[in-house]
């Protein structure tokens, strides 16, 4: 986990117990932890720049600090991310009686609009596929991955720990531990069922190394789990083979999924427990929906607009 190398007048004990706090009581994962670090060392960097006690820094004092972010060219958006984290830090410091008054109250956060990612079309993600070369080991590697990314609409970090133990072929599921090591099931398509058969086939033709025995996802040259950094670049490659020139990413698959659901009439909850979602005001991104498959929706199903039977 990222180390919080200049802490000011704070001591590390605090800094521990919140990490601990957020770790045990949050359940919050090792990238989530190692952001919430890094911002952390932002707001730490500048209190020591401008002799500032974190006891007696009022609201002042951080209407400045965001300033001096939006100045150094942050984004709203992750802008957004750090003062949610700073808010985060002080509620626990009133839980520990740190302090006596949380002076992030009334902290506002930018205003930022929803950001919709990019949708594939299935034609677009069969070019994809067809732009692997499947003589390759790596290749029927990654045609699995974006199989199941797309089929399962798993996040990143859920597709890279993946492990051999939590699939059930036969049964056509497979467990999975998301945000917050909160465990769901996942139905599994044939199609996908099919490759995760061969890509295991395959698999044991590479050298694993110790510690990664059952990990489904691995580099044919390390024998290590494959890291994001690479399933973003081998994605992006074939994107680009296939001349798609949408922006994407190991995300937009998932987003590609709930959509593709939606579209063709799944329940909003039940794609919010297939994703695993905390809240359904998350899902409900996905219900961008083009004007004319809304029109369809209100024509077939309203009791008013149903179309007659010719």
């Amino acid at each position: 986990m990222s180390t919080i190398s200049n802490t000011g007048n704070i001591s590390l004990d605090i800094i521990k117990r919140y990490i601990q706090y957020l770790r045990l009581e949050r359940s919050y994962s090792k990238n989530t932890l190692d952001a919430y670090c890094k911002d952390l060392q932002k707001l730490f960097n500048y209190y020591a720049d401008n002799g500032i006690d974190y006891r007696t820094v009022t609201l002042h004092d951080f209407d400045l600090f965001a300033g001096s972010l939006r100045d150094s060219g942050i984004a709203p958006r992750s802008l957004a991310r750090i003062l949610s984290g700073v808010r985060s830090f002080y509620k626990f410091l009133v839980l520990e009686k740190e302090i006596e008054q949380n002076p992030t109250e009334l902290l506002e956060s930018p205003k930022i609009g929803r950001r919709l990612p990019e949708v594939l079309s299935v034609e677009e993600i069969d070019r994809i596929q067809s732009a692997i070369d499947l003589s390759k080991l790596e290749g029927i590697r990654d045609h699995c991955i974006i199989e199941v990314l797309y089929s399962c609409g798993l996040r990143i970090s859920e597709l890279t720990e993946l492990l051999i133990s939590n699939l059930f072929l036969d049964e056509g599921f497979m467990r999975i531990h998301g945000k917050g090591n909160k465990e769901r099931l996942v139905p599994i398509s044939g199609k996908a069922i099919k490759e995760l058969r061969m890509w295991l086939e395959v698999r044991k033709h590479i050298d694993i190394q110790k510690g990664f025995d059952d990990h489904v996802f691995v580099s044919r040259t390390r024998g290590k789990a494959l890291s994001r950094i690479s399933l973003f670049v081998f994605i992006q490659r074939y994107a680009a083979q296939a001349g798609i020139t949408k922006e994407i990413s190991p995300h937009t698959f998932r987003h590609s999924f709930a959509t593709h659901l939606l579209q063709g009439g799944a329940n909003l909850r039940a794609i919010q427990d297939m994703l695993g979602h905390e809240s359904l005001s998350t899902t409900e991104i996905y219900m961008h929906l083009d004007t004319s498959h809304l029109r369809e929706q209100v024509l077939t199903c309203h009791p008013r607009s149903k179309k007659k039977n010719k």
